[in-house]
């Protein structure tokens, strides 16, 4: 079935997650009838989705339009990138995933966690490889980014060329290999009809350091503390976790993991090649009290503030193995995601209580560098590919336009610039690009192990529980003789405490009273009606009288002996 917004003739590129935020990208290009998915990432929820562990894209565009998908590519390991995964393959049948490197160890480890996931193949691709399908042909270009094997991806197409950067920064130094940059020179010599762009840092004018500097960095810091090293960065930033080790081995210091997410990531990384460890100075956590603390550097998750994460368990005191003590250093190489500001705070300030150093990322040490180009770096490589058209992609709404201006700057006309939001679909020619309507976008929850069963209403009532608490009103009747057998029953949660509050709990069991007797005098009555009218009138009266609005809950037992129902 042909997507219905697409003249013939038009390709189109759209996002079921990525625009208009940072996180859960999700890319879908339409060329001849063919779907091609770009990452399947999720997205962490802030404070406001109660409860809620992930958040990924709602795919029912995909369920609908399942047998035209090509496959689903890779750009690279990053969550937000690959995250959603398991996920999309129970709901969608991909043929194939397209992945390099790490992101295919990555995937794999994901898809073991999930049992009950029928994988597809994963074809590994290399930089130089080159994939065949219907009038489309596919290729890739190395760029950097904070975790390696990041890759950029070519559609060659009839319309024109496509290009989708990835996630990158340009670093000359890189710690990993170098990027493709004669590659992206020689598609803009060719001439590129689009270019979907990172976003995320287009407000930032500042220049992004090398990672290499920040491993020298790291190697200055180590050389100058005496006591134990506590330091904490993301388990996917595979260059830091090497520089790190680097760093312990220069200043003979024994390296203890704790973390899964962390042991996994260096797991992988020795497999690859990415990370070089010599064995004598890898320790297994009950090792770690065999050693003094200037002999150790402690590698630990929970540089975001994740509440079960190690260092979050450190410095609550209830981690099984580790125990903060003075003297200890702790170092965040690490920069808070938006969002996580508040958790690394409460982190922070729970390990300088335990009387500890600890090190973030600023003006007097280099512990961070950011995996994402600023302003001169979109620059650069709006330069070097001289996009016709330019749909800037992933970021906040808000470094999406920044990154359209930018755009303008390096010549890109503005009318050939679309700034869209999920769903949105941009229909191309090769002289054209217009807005031509929607899909289906929007958000799906993922709690424990149900996935989309918690809609928005149930968000709206955990916010409204955990602001306003509950009040539940138990009124007993009996249908038959039309009368209340008992007064009602009254429970309160995170509302009143009841003891104290006799006087406003009675006066509220007394109007529920009367409502219901109301209701059951009338000739017709319907149970729905009854609790309706309790809610419209007790939500009235507790405003008044406390100023709060609780979730109120009437629970209606009717005890007529013929009939009882709850």
């Amino acid at each position: 079935m042909k997507n219905p917004l697409l003249k013939t003739g038009e390709l189109g590129i759209f996002a079921l997650g990525g625009l208009g935020e940072v996180g859960k990208n999700m890319y879908i290009y339409e060329i001849e009838d063919q779907i091609f998915i770009v990452d399947s990432g999720i997205l962490f929820p802030d404070e406001h989705l109660l409860g809620i562990d992930y958040v990924i894209p709602d795919y029912t565009y995909l369920v609908e339009n399942e047998e035209r998908i090509v496959g689903l590519f890779v750009t690279h390991a990053h969550e937000d990138h690959i995250g959603g995964i398991p996920y999309l393959l129970k709901k969608v049948n991909i043929p194939k995933i397209y992945a390099a490197g790490i992101a295919v160890d990555m995937i794999e480890y994901k898809l073991i966690e999930h049992a009950d996931v029928k994988a597809p193949k994963i074809e590994e691709y290399k930089s130089h490889y080159k994939y065949q399908f219907k009038h489309v042909e596919m290729s890739f270009i190395r760029m950097n980014h904070s975790i390696p094997d990041m890759f950029g991806i070519v559609f060659r197409t009839p319309q024109g060329i496509l290009f989708h950067t990835g996630d990158f920064k340009i670093d000359f130094t890189p710690v990993g290999p170098p990027a493709e940059y004669d590659k992206l020179a020689q598609i803009g010599a060719e001439g590129v009809l689009c270019m979907l762009s990172d976003s995320t840092n287009s407000e930032r004018d500042e220049l992004i350091q090398s990672d290499s500097k920040i491993g020298k960095s790291i190697n200055e810091l180590f050389s100058r503390i005496s006591g134990r090293i506590i330091i904490a960065t993301f388990a996917s930033n595979m260059y830091r976790i090497q520089q790190i080790i680097e760093a312990s081995v220069l200043n003979e210091r024994r390296i203890a993991v704790f973390g899964r997410s962390m042991e996994r990531a260096i797991e992988v990384g020795m497999q690859t090649g990415y990370i070089k460890a010599p064995k004598e100075f890898i320790l297994s956590g009950d090792q770690v009290n065999r050693y003094k603390p200037h002999e150790l550097t402690i590698l630990v998750t929970g540089s975001q503030g994740e509440p079960l994460a190690a260092l979050s368990r450190i410095a609550n005191g209830n981690h099984r193995q580790l125990k903060a003590m003075a003297g200890d250093t702790v170092i965040f190489s690490s920069s808070p995601i938006p969002g996580n500001q508040e958790g690394v705070n409460r982190t922070i300030n729970k390990l300088f209580r335990l009387d500890v150093d600890v090190i973030t990322h600023g003006p007097l040490a280099d512990t961070h560098t950011s995996g994402h180009g600023s302003q001169n770096d979109l620059k650069l490589v709006l330069s070097l590919v001289k996009p016709k058209m330019f749909i800037p992609m992933h970021g906040e709404h808000r470094m999406l336009k920044h990154h359209a201006e930018l755009a303008i700057d390096c010549g890109v006309e503005e009318d050939n610039i679309l700034i869209m939001d999920n769903g949105e679909v941009a229909a191309l020619t090769s002289d054209t690009i217009r807005l031509a309507g929607k899909v289906t976008a929007g958000e799906v929850y993922i709690d424990g192990t149900g996935i989309g069963d918690i809609g928005s209403q149930v968000i709206k009532e955990r916010k409204l529980l955990s602001e306003e608490g509950l009040f539940a009103v138990v009124l007993s009747i009996n249908s038959q003789t039309k009368k209340m057998i008992n007064d009602p029953t009254i429970i309160s949660r995170g509302f009143i405490y009841m003891k104290g509050n006799e006087e406003i709990t009675s006066s509220l069991a007394n109007e529920a009273k009367k409502i219901v007797q109301i209701e059951l005098n009338k000739k017709v009555f319907h149970e729905l009606n009854i609790k309706q009218a309790v809610i419209d009138t007790l939500t009235q009266r507790i405003f008044e009288l406390t100023q709060r609005k609780p979730l109120i809950i009437p629970i209606l037992v009717d005890l007529n002996t013929e009939k009882t129902e709850a």
